[in-house]
Parts: C-alpha cells; sequence; structure tokens
C-alpha cells in the first residue's frame, strides 16, 4: 500500500496565520483618516470663503438693490449643505482609497471599516474645522474688546441693547442733553436685565421714567410710554434673534448630519476601488 504524501506544513499553518495576520493589523488607518480629515477641514474653509465673498456681493446697502435677506438666508443654508456634502465625501473618500488592505477579513467586515473610516474622517475633520473658526473668533472678540477699551462710542458699537438705549435717551431740539457715561451703562445694564427676566417691572420703568424725564424734558406720561415702546422694540428684537440662531442650528444639525452620511458612504466608494472589487 502506496504512503499517502504529507501535506506541506505551509498548508497546516495557514488558519493560524491568517488569524495572526488579522489579530496584529490595525483596524484604523488613522494616517489616512487624518490625510482625509485635513482635506475635508481645508475645502470647507474654500468653500465657506467663496459663500461668503457670493453673499457679500449680492447684498447691498440701497433699497430695492440687491437680494434680499430672506433669499440671502435660504441661499446660506443651502450653501452649507452643499459645503458639508462636498467636503466631507471628497475627505471620507480619499479616506478609504487610502487605507491598507486587509487580508483574510471578511467582506462584511471590510464594509463596515470603510463606513467607519468615512465616519472618522468626518469627525476629524469636524474637529480642526471647529477648532480653527473658534480661534479666529477668539481672536477677533479681543480685537474687538481692546478697541472696546479705547472710549464708549467703540463700546456702545458692539453692545446689542446701544441703539435701544440710544433712543431712549433721545432728547428734543430744545433740551440740553448731559453726556453721561455711567447714567448710560446703567441704562444698558436695566434693559439687558429686564431682557433677560422677559419684563419690564414697575420699579424700573418709573425710574427709567424719571430718568429720561431730567434729562430730555419729557412730562413723566410721556417718558413712560416712551420706555414701554422701546422695551417692546428690544422684546421684538431679541425674540428675532433668537428665532434665528434657533433656525440656523436646525439646518447646521442637517448639514452636519448630510456631512456624516456622506462621508460614511464614500468611505466605502473609495475603500472597494482599494481591493479592486467595483
Amino acid at each position: 500500500m502506496a504512503a499517502q504524501p504529507l501535506r506541506p506544513a505551509v498548508d497546516r499553518e495557514l488558519p493560524f496565520n491568517v488569524a495572526k495576520n488579522e489579530a496584529y493589523t490595525s483596524a484604523v488607518s488613522w494616517a489616512a483618516v487624518v490625510g482625509g480629515a485635513f482635506v475635508a477641514a481645508a475645502l470647507s474653509l474654500i468653500l465657506l470663503s467663496l459663500g461668503t465673498g457670493l453673499g457679500f456681493s449680492a447684498i447691498s446697502p440701497w433699497s430695492n438693490n440687491g437680494v434680499s435677506a430672506a433669499a440671502i438666508g435660504s441661499g446660506a443654508i443651502v450653501w452649507l449643505i452643499l459645503t458639508q456634502i462636498l467636503a466631507s465625501a471628497l475627505g471620507g473618500y480619499l479616506g478609504g482609497r487610502l487605507r491598507t488592505k486587509w487580508t483574510g477579513v471578511h467582506t462584511d467586515e471590510v464594509y463596515f471599516r470603510d463606513t467607519a473610516h468615512g465616519l472618522l474622517v468626518w469627525a476629524v475633520g469636524m474637529v480642526i474645522t471647529a477648532g480653527f473658526l473658534a480661534s479666529a473668533a477668539a481672536s477677533f472678540a479681543g480685537t474687538q474688546k481692546a478697541v472696546a477699551t479705547t472710549g464708549s462710542t467703540q463700546e456702545s458699537s458692539i453692545d446689542p441693547t446701544a441703539y435701544f438705549v440710544d433712543t431712549l435717551l433721545r432728547g428734543n431740539a430744545s433740551a440740553a442733553e448731559k453726556q453721561d457715561v455711567s447714567e448710560r451703562a446703567e441704562v444698558s445694564r436695566i434693559f439687558a436685565h429686564d431682557l433677560h427676566q422677559g419684563a419690564l417691572p414697575s420699579g424700573d420703568q418709573s425710574y427709567l421714567a424719571q430718568l429720561i424725564s431730567a434729562r430730555t424734558g419729557l412730562n413723566t406720561s410721556d417718558a413712560e410710554k416712551r420706555v414701554t415702546d422701546i422695551f417692546g422694540q428690544a422684546q421684538e428684537s431679541a425674540d428675532g434673534v433668537r428665532k434665528a440662531i434657533a433656525h440656523l442650528s436646525l439646518w447646521l444639525f442637517v448639514a452636519l448630519l448630510s456631512g456624516a452620511f456622506c462621508a460614511s458612504y464614500a468611505g466605502t466608494i473609495g475603500g472597494k476601488q482599494r481591493d479592486h472589487v467595483l
């Protein structure tokens, strides 16, 4: 009886080698993730700069000229969503295309890893972009604060209640106005506090009416009416700002969610092309 030939040692050790290679191979190619994230962040900033330039070019300070505020707002939302989609898709595709090839890994696991690579690219890119924008905003705020310390005129330009305080303290042509900085600051603090509380207490209304009457020469009833009207206008303005911020936040959520989905999907496409599956 002829002896059966022995299997090569390589065949007997193949399952062990495959398991060993998979165990010692990282499931995340961080170099590809970071590279795709930087590309996504850079493209986001480029598109945001382009959108800002197009928006300012369409705005005109003259009435009946340029695009309306509603059109500018709608266009900004659409551009923000497109920016997220394009930048995230490109970054996710690069993250999936540049990652290392995993050998001996199931197809479903490869698909999951490519999706995770795209999502990681989006997340890291968002952190980079947010850090850059936060740094720029902090620098701008520091510059404004330094300018504000040079005088009360610059300080009032960055106070959201400054216009309403000016309107409140506006006197008649025959009345001699006193330029009291401490008085104006006190009125601003009262307005800011009452706007935060959402109501104008009777004590604050009476005090402001007396102050306005002494400053502008109005009688008490007219001064109280001015306080009530200006406070109502300030409330409407604050409510408009609140609604605008809420509206922008909701659409920003939609844009970021669209970017995360596009980055994840583009990561799978890049991974398939990397493995020559398509």
